[in-house]
């Protein structure tokens, strides 16, 4: 597939393209190359997130009374692209892309007076509470209580899996506010500061030693009733329009793209390019990406007309995280003895020299992309869990889409 832009888009690329070489830094760019997961590290997407804001690009899906740019679908995918294209770090999705539009379609004004500039800004940082012990793909059985006491709600469970729980301010949070015959009824979505007292957060480390998710633990935490979204015992309708949004409201082909064209270089460099077993499955990958590419133009095109991406965002979820996958093995065949070498120190003198070498006109700089495939082959096995298994998807477009 080819996409013709327009002369106007056009010279909105070449708008962004001068803004990335001017404020995207080398040191960015390289911290950027070295990333093992889909999350930056914490400082380096603060310091992109402040540039972006400054220039009012950090929430681009956003609509304009919010702070968002009122671009057009092929904006928003042009500047995505050239995003992934000049490796630029990604913004922590919690809040913007997840928290943000569950506020701008279910909150009160004054809740997004108050969040949604900090959200911007970067004064908040949020975290996800949805996953429990027992209660993962299942997430309506769910137990953590919320019980009324005047205007507060007191809170009592444990979250687990929560990305950033251990640098995030605030966490938005499922929660029990009362028991039903229909477990998805009594479900209420509610809003926490983390340094209530009754939060305590402990460490999950990953496969690759990384610190990102968290235990969360909540002992009779007091939490005002004016931090309900929506209405209280109807959290179960505001979590799947939220869904919606993580698993398919973003865009995710041009980051795939950048990604396949780096594992190219790397066959290329590495003498794969005559292996035709290989290289069929590259291409095979490349003909994939291609399809969803078409989809997820559509869907940005209904999300630029007020739309929820609804079901194809489990579509997209399942597609995208295994395609992910499958381009972590094609990358860690690549790199050979030098994505299975992968140590923290690989990338300083005396580690491992691989024939790849970023090409400059691609934008990035410094450490080899073989130093990384190894701790990124072992992150994403999670991509096809988070977020609702892939199996749970599959369920959902069977009922929602083929009536099953």
């Amino acid at each position: 597939m080819h996409v013709r832009w327009s002369e106007a888009d056009l010279r909105f690329q070449g708008e962004v393209r001068a803004f990335l070489a001017a404020e995207l830094t080398p040191e960015m760019r390289r911290a950027t190359a070295l990333m093992t997961s889909v999350y930056a590290p914490h400082d380096l997407s603060m310091a992109w997130q402040q540039i972006l804001h400054a220039r009012g690009w950090a929430a681009p899906a956003w609509p304009v009374e919010y702070g968002g740019c009122g671009w057009s679908a092929a904006q928003r995918y042009i500047f995505a692209s050239e995003l992934a294209a000049a490796g630029a770090p990604p913004l922590s999705p919690m809040g913007i892309g997840m928290c943000g539009p569950v506020l701008i379609g279910h909150g009160t004004a004054e809740q997004k007076a108050h969040f949604l500039p900090r959200m911007l800004s970067g004064e908040h940082l949020w975290c996800q509470g949805y996953s429990e012990p027992g209660s993962g793909s299942d997430l309506a059985s769910l137990q953590m209580s919320a019980t009324p006491d005047g205007d507060d709600f007191v809170c009592s469970g444990h979250k687990l899996w929560t990305t950033h729980a251990n640098i995030a301010n605030w966490i938005f949070c499922l929660v029990r506010t009362s028991q039903e015959a229909i477990p998805q009824r009594g479900i209420t979505f509610l809003l926490i500061d983390m340094a209530t007292p009754g939060v305590s957060v402990s460490p999950i480390l990953m496969l690759s030693g990384e610190h990102i998710q968290n235990d969360v633990f909540f002992s009779e935490v007091r939490v005002p009733k004016a931090n309900v979204v929506g209405k209280v015992g109807e959290g179960w309708t505001v979590a799947k329009y939220l869904m919606e949004f993580e698993r398919g409201g973003g865009v995710s082909t041009p980051g795939l793209k950048a990604r396949l064209g780096r594992i190219h270089a790397m066959a290329a460099a590495e003498g794969l390019s005559s292996d035709h077993g290989f290289m069929a499955r590259l291409s095979a990958l490349a003909i994939e990406i291609d399809a969803l590419e078409a989809v997820e133009l559509q869907i940005l095109s209904n999300l630029s007309q007020g739309d929820a991406p609804g079901a194809k965002s489990s579509m997209m979820k399942t597609v995208g995280t295994e395609l992910s996958q499958r381009l972590t093995e094609l990358g860690l065949q690549a790199a050979g003895v030098y994505g299975a070498a992968y140590q923290p120190h690989a990338t300083q003198p005396g580690g491992p020299t691989p024939n790849y070498r970023p090409p400059a006109d691609q934008g990035h700089v410094g450490p080899d992309d073989s130093l990384t495939v190894a701790a990124k082959y072992l992150n994403d096995r999670a991509g096809s869990i988070y977020a609702g298994t892939n199996e749970i998807q599959r369920n959902i477009i069977a009922k929602a889409v083929l009536g099953l």
